[in-house]
């Protein structure tokens, strides 16, 4: 994983070696299981969004993780609907 704050961008090499650029919708550290977490999605205004836990650590993110539980995944719902919520403003 090739990480750029900055403009927000992720690289992902996926398993044929082929490099996809995503844009990242937000990053956060869970205390509930001590992973990092990277939520993205393509380019453009695609609604669909992937997540990966990553060791920030790491210099330039290092691998991505898959989410491994039930649990991990309504973490990322749970993070992710707070801040779509923050992001709209009051309605």
């Amino acid at each position: 994983m090739a990480e750029n704050m900055e403009d927000k961008t992720l690289r992902v090499i996926d398993e044929e070696g082929n490099e996809k650029d995503f844009e990242i919708v937000l990053t956060f550290k869970s205390d509930q299981t001590g992973k990092s977490y990277v939520v993205y999605k393509e380019p453009g205004d695609s609604e669909e969004v992937f997540a990966a836990s990553y060791d920030e650590s790491e210099t330039d993110g290092g691998d991505l993780k898959p989410i491994e539980s039930d649990e991990e995944w309504d973490i990322i719902e749970e993070v992710l609907a707070t801040f779509l919520e923050d992001d709209e403003g009051p309605q």
